[in-house]
């Protein structure tokens, strides 16, 4: 009896995996549009289809991919990275239609943010309204803060919030800013006109720079100058980036500038990006900030009309809720169209930045200071920090202080003289007793401490920093255990994942708190291996909250 022969096998009439819904095909190619299809707009792109439907269907991304010719894990990964994203699985109910964020961190906490949350969702309808918590929305003097769609509001009491929400306004509402015809009648742009017509040489602005003592207002503190020579070491092109991606509870000066005088940074940036010679200039700006996104979408196209950016063109990128992003490397894979991990280090970004290419990147407040120390003079800067210490300091003052909001003071200023001068004293009935003078990691320190200057390097031997100056008052009636654990949730929430020391520590540390377990010793084994092993800052500086109860407060231990 001869073998029956083989059968063949059939082929697949379709490719394996999602198949394309020629729908969703025509849709996603409609609102593209004839925008670009490069692999660094995906971002945007993901934006647009979020903007336009309020979600990204399964169909849609695999309509995405095909358009820009990516496989669907790489659509897919960038997509499930960012918080802002919704993706909706095939079969799975679509969200509510308006989403109304609540910022949980630190300074909503000490406003009342839970008992917010609890009432707010006993008023809206979960059918059209979905109440979600969030993190830090940089509106800490006006806590609590909540956002419906993209308006902001702060403070926010529940019961106006559901109102807002019920009636459908979700549109960013835009404040009044210094535009581009009322800052050039001040004086704006002439500082970069004589820079361009040979006035300056890079290296007298250069050095004006270094000699005022301006630093990176961002966190690191690195000096501007030497910065700008470093970059400009390198073989061109160069970029510039600004980073307008400020995440840390606690901080909201960039929000500030930004809103009120987005010329003065837009004109620093230029003049960098003259001094280093770099071809372009991207900002990043944090997704949590639509009506900034609106006010410099207008006054870059303002700038484009009057011939300012000509050489040097401004791109502008939006976040989509990634604290990490706020660290510099990171920053430069989420304009690249990537998920927001930071890079190992060297190479560094002034050598092998955005695209591969030397980069200078810089923080909005450095930016807005560059235009008056060129045009005033180094001393101008330098004379008016407090002895010992240069220039001046914006500092995002929150919690229990009668007056919070952007201080501009001294550098080297006390938190007791900034209380005092500038914040109208603390709160009523509160006593000072704690604070974190660099934001969320930057430490929690005694009221014993509050005389030491506020400027870099003083706290750095206590084990804690001053950061981006994002100073949050804590008082007498505060629980510091409450407090140390509600900043390692905000960690927890915000860890990339990619290291193992800092996603799996940030768990292992909350999983602690919760229990109410402040053993010392284990504490500190697993400190030392997040400080140790954590590729990036996050995971380095996320146990300074509770080594900083441990050291100062050895009454808050059970």
């Amino acid at each position: 009896m001869s073998e029956a022969a083989p059968q063949k096998r059939r082929a697949r009439a379709t490719p394996k995996g999602r198949q394309l819904d020629p729908l969703a095909r025509d849709a996603i190619a409609a609102l593209l549009g004839d925008r670009p299809r490069r692999r660094d707009l995906l971002i945007e792109h993901l934006h647009l289809i979020q903007d336009a439907f309020g979600h990204l269907s399964a169909a849609h991304l695999r309509a995405l991919a095909e358009e820009m010719r990516l496989s669907q894990a790489e659509v897919f990964e960038v997509a499930s990275f960012y918080h802002h994203f919704d993706i909706v699985k095939e079969g799975a109910a679509a969200p509510a239609a308006i989403t109304v964020r609540v910022c949980d961190s630190v300074s909503c906490m000490l406003a009342g943010a839970e008992d917010l949350i609890s009432r707010l969702d006993s008023l809206v309808d979960p059918a059209r309204i979905r109440v979600v918590r969030a993190p830090c929305m940089g509106r800490c003097a006006e806590a609590p803060a909540a956002m419906i769609g993209k308006r902001a509001v702060a403070p926010a009491e529940a019961a106006a919030v559901a109102d807002l929400a019920a009636r459908g306004e979700t549109a960013a509402e835009i404040s009044a800013c210094t535009g581009l015809d009322a800052y050039r009648a001040d004086g704006g742009y002439a500082v970069l006109d004589s820079c361009r017509a040979g006035a300056r040489t890079p290296e007298s602005v250069i050095g004006k720079l270094s000699d005022a003592g301006l630093r990176g207002m961002g966190g690191a503190g690195f000096p501007a100058g030497r910065k700008w020579a470093i970059v400009r070491g390198f073989e061109a092109p160069r970029l510039v980036t600004v980073n307008a991606d400020e995440g840390e509870p606690g901080t909201f000066k960039d929000r500030h500038y930004l809103e009120t005088d987005p010329h003065r940074v837009l004109e620093g940036a230029l003049i960098a990006a003259w001094a280093v010679d770099a071809e372009r200039i991207y900002i990043y700006l944090r997704d949590e900030y639509p009506a900034i996104h609106a006010v410099l979408t207008k006054e870059i196209a303002a700038l484009d009309a009057a011939g300012l950016t000509a050489g040097c063109g401004i791109e502008l990128r939006r976040g989509a809720g990634a604290y990490v992003c706020g660290e510099e490397s990171a920053m430069l894979e989420s304009i690249e169209g990537r998920r927001g991990l930071p890079r190992h280090r060297p190479p560094y970004i002034a050598e092998t930045g955005l695209f591969g290419r030397p980069t200078l990147n810089h923080n909005v407040e450095t930016l807005y200071w560059v235009r008056d120390i060129v045009d005033r003079g180094p001393d101008w800067f330098a004379d008016q920090g407090r002895p010992d210490h240069k220039g001046l300091r914006s500092y995002s003052v929150s919690g229990r202080v009668a007056a919070p909001g952007v201080k501009l003071a001294p550098a080297g200023i006390s938190l007791n003289e900034l209380i005092a001068d500038q914040c109208g004293g603390m709160a009523d009935g509160h006593t000072l007793a704690a604070f974190l003078p660099g934001g969320a990691s930057g430490g929690i320190f005694p009221a014993s401490m509050a005389d030491l200057p506020l400027d870099f390097g003083t706290f750095e031997p206590h084990g804690g920093f001053l950061g981006s100056h994002a100073v949050v008052v804590l008082s007498d009636r505060d629980d510091l255990k409450a407090v140390a654990l509600n900043l390692l949730k905000f960690f927890m929430h915000e860890s990339c994942g990619q290291c193992t020391p800092c996603r799996v520590g940030t768990e292992k540390m909350v999983a602690l708190l919760k229990a109410g377990n402040w053993d010392e010793a284990l504490i500190g084994d697993l400190e030392a291996v997040m400080r140790d092993a954590s590729i990036c800052g996050l995971g380095q500086a996320a146990p300074n909250p509770v080594r900083s109860v441990l050291n100062f407060f050895t009454e808050a231990p059970s």
